[in-house]
């Protein structure tokens, strides 16, 4: 009901267009039958005008667009007296933004359901343990808060009840419920079971993951596709093909009246209205597998891809290393000690291995030591001042550059950190990375799908990065790089036709450079997920060959909607050209044409058929068994 309160004041045209139609039936069949032709006659002669105006200032500024056709069918069809089929003409150009609306809202309802459940309040404990409702935003780190049976998590918090059991299906995709201890970090977004429960806020609202998701949303929802403007591209020929047959219909039979018949039939509205449709079904499909695509021009570059890279920590390997071994090399410094310093300066270091070596020094109960100065050096390391030693850790060539390390031997999957102690080599941890579970399939999908090359781009060393591209069949790599070196190596590939995938900050200006950049935003950093235009919302690689999937499907979905508008547009100017559709007719046929074009748009919504799916698994089967 709230919808048709609404439709008058959003689609006024469309609505006055219907009252006209009306009165000019109930003028056809009673006594003042004369004064129809006038009102809808004149009716349609305004709505021309205006988009006459329209359409002329689209001239000036070089820009030729569909909507000639429409006008030029206006003015023909009252011309020879054909006031009913004009009518519907105008109808069908103004009722085209609310069909297109409509169809739209239907194809985005996945995308924008999120937005719908945004905490707006918050339950904040006071000093005298009393729950005091406040807006979400004036939640700060370190509030005590409320958080009911089936209420949404609001910010980023620690658990301080002594256990709850949460949905992080909106985070993850994962459908069971979760359970949590007092102490354990919950995100915001996950929705509370039947118990209510004690959080303390880590982050504001505006810095907690929930918020960093529904901003993606917004901003995928209120996007504008390029392709949108796809109908475009065909405007001139299509134009051009329309005047031709109405011309020679003319010329042949001598009246202009077939004229007007066949661009009645040749207005375009289904190339207008299928590409946003097609596009933001697309998206809302993708919403509903945990992707998250920024704006609806990406889809059109996924099809278009033929290259694949990735970053190799946590994006090919599962990014959760465990510490192997421990080898000191200086006397006076044990194993302990060497763990000790490195975690120490690793503290202030963006990268997961730092993160992986401070955890295991805090597993073992080894103490950090008091760090005066740090300083991170790109994909190189850390160097850091404690008490009176300076300490790097990181790459060999940044930890000793003067000296030679006798580099250990690593198996597929480790990586070696190198400690210095005051430009002396102080010895080396060895970690292991497993490489996903999934990564062989994904790159089989990917490859399935037309990816011609894949290549791995990272900082680590040479080694590693060979075994696990050799593990995956993959034959480009390329280990030690910076940021920058990152960058020109995508930009060899011509970098419009590249897909990066990575999930780390040194990740961002490569996936800013890409054609398409993904984030594995699940545990990924902000930056990384803020230069992407596509960002997986769950720990999942074989989401990337999903996000590919749905783009070529749009983007030939979206085609198919315009050349099926075209191909039927151009039998009916065809069957108009031989006098055997009448003006009015052709009217109602081209509304038929709007909603069978709508309807095949939509398609992009749903999954593929069963037996598209079952093709596609076949093949990636075969690729995987190679």
């Amino acid at each position: 009901m709230r919808w048709l309160r609404r439709f008058p004041l959003q689609y006024p045209w469309v609505v006055a267009t219907a009252l006209v139609g009306i009165a000019g039936l109930l003028l056809y069949v009673g006594p003042w039958r004369d004064l129809t032709p006038w009102l809808v006659g004149g009716f349609a002669a305004l709505v021309g005008l205006l988009e006459g105006v329209r359409m002329v200032k689209s001239l000036l500024a070089r820009h030729i667009g569909l909507d000639v056709l429409a006008v030029t069918a206006i003015f023909a069809t009252l011309a020879v007296g054909e006031y009913w089929a004009s009518i519907i003409i105008v109808l069908m150009l103004t009722g085209g933004e609310a069909l297109e609306d409509a169809a739209a809202h239907r194809a985005k309802r996945q995308l924008t359901s999120l937005l719908d459940n945004v905490p707006q309040v918050a339950h904040r404990l006071d000093d005298r343990g009393r729950i005091v409702d406040v807006p979400i935003g004036d939640v700060a780190p370190g509030d005590r808060l409320v958080v009911r049976p089936g209420e949404i998590i609001p910010v980023d918090a620690l658990i301080d009840s002594l256990r709850g059991t949460f949905d992080e299906s909106s985070l993850t995709g994962e459908s069971l419920p979760v359970e949590k201890e007092q102490g354990d970090t919950i995100l915001s977004g996950a929705t509370n079971g039947q118990h209510a429960i004690d959080v303390v806020a880590l982050r504001a609202a505006k810095d907690s993951e929930y918020q960093a998701i529904v901003s993606l949303v917004e901003q995928a929802a209120s996007s504008k596709a390029p392709l949108v403007r796809l109908a475009d591209r065909y405007a001139v020929p299509f134009t051009a093909l329309s005047y031709l047959i109405a011309g020679l219909a003319w010329w042949v039979s001598g009246d202009p009246v077939r004229f007007a018949e066949v661009l009645v039939v040749a207005t375009p509205c289904p190339l207008l209205i299928a590409a946003p449709v097609a596009f933001m079904g697309g998206m809302s499909r993708a919403a509903t597998k945990g992707i998250v695509i920024k704006d609806a021009g990406t889809l059109e570059r996924l099809s278009a891809v033929t290259v694949a890279g990735f970053d190799k920590t946590g994006t090919l390997t599962r990014g959760a290393p465990e510490v192997v071994t421990i080898t000191s090399v200086t006397t006076g410094l044990s194993d302990e000690d060497l763990l000790q310093v490195a975690a120490s300066a690793e503290q202030y270091s963006t990268h997961v291995l730092a993160n992986t070596i401070v955890d295991a020094a805090n597993r073992q109960g080894v103490d950090l030591l008091e760090v005066d100065h740090a300083t991170e050096v790109d994909t190189d390391g850390v160097r850091a001042t404690i008490g009176n030693q300076v300490v790097t850790v990181g790459k060999a060539r940044f930890v000793s550059p003067d000296c030679a390390i006798d580099t250990p031997r690593l198996r597929p999957g480790e990586t070696a950190v190198y400690i210095g102690v005051d430009g002396a080599y102080a010895g080396h941890i060895i970690l292991r990375d497993r490489i996903r579970d999934d990564a062989e399939t994904t790159i089989a999908r990917l490859i399935a799908a037309g990816i011609r090359r894949t290549l791995v781009v990272s900082g680590d060393n040479h080694q590693t990065v060979a075994d696990v591209a050799e593990a995956l069949g993959i034959t480009e790599k390329y280990a030690e790089c910076l940021p920058s070196d990152k960058v020109d190596i995508i930009s060899r590939h011509d970098a419009s036709r590249v897909l990066m995938v990575g999930d780390g900050v040194n990740d961002a200006p490569v996936l800013a450079a890409a054609g398409v950049g993904v984030a594995m935003g699940a545990r990924g950093s902000t930056a990384a997920s803020e230069s992407a235009d596509v960002v997986i919302l769950e720990d999942r690689l074989e989401k990337v060959a999903d996000a590919l999937d749905i783009g070529q499907r749009t983007v030939s979905i979206a085609l198919q909607s315009i050349w099926l508008g075209i191909i039927i547009s151009v039998g009916l100017m065809l069957v108009a050209a031989w006098g055997f559709l009448p003006a009015i007719f052709g009217a109602l046929a081209q509304e038929a044409v709007d909603l069978i074009a709508i309807l095949g748009a939509l398609r992009a919504v749903r999954e593929p058929h069963s037996a598209e799916r079952v093709a596609k698994r076949a093949q990636v089967a075969t690729l995987s068994n190679q």
